[in-house]
């Protein structure tokens, strides 16, 4: 069955930086489109980014990251990333990573990033 398996969240100042990780497993990952949500307390999971199957062609970015969020796929080690530049105290959430294009129906358990100012 599909496994999604994120890591690299942490705790950061204002400012830094942060590269998450997902692992993914139990499919073909390079058919299938992948993205990264998150859900901070209280509120409703947002869409952050998302990238086309070959991880070339189409990428996604939320308006609130664009310029500061890059989103990547290694197709040969069957890993998705986000690398996060610039955080903010309102970036705190818990990240997700999902199969599919601004689709959060498969996602892993999440990984926490916290953001202080």
């Amino acid at each position: 069955q599909v496994q999604l398996v994120e890591s690299g969240g942490g705790s950061v100042q204002a400012g830094g930086s942060l590269r998450l990780s997902c692992a993914a497993s139990g499919y073909t990952y390079s058919d299938y489109c992948m993205g990264w949500f998150r859900q901070a307390p209280g509120k409703e999971r947002e869409g952050v980014a998302a990238i086309d199957s070959d991880g070339i062609t189409i990428t996604s970015y939320a308006d609130s990251v664009k310029g500061r969020f890059t989103i990547s796929k290694d197709n040969a080690k069957n890993t998705l990333y986000l690398q996060m530049n610039s955080l903010k105290s309102e970036d705190t959430a818990l990240y997700y990573c999902a199969r599919g294009f601004w689709d959060s129906t498969n996602r892993g358990q999440g990984t926490q990033v916290t953001v202080s100012s």
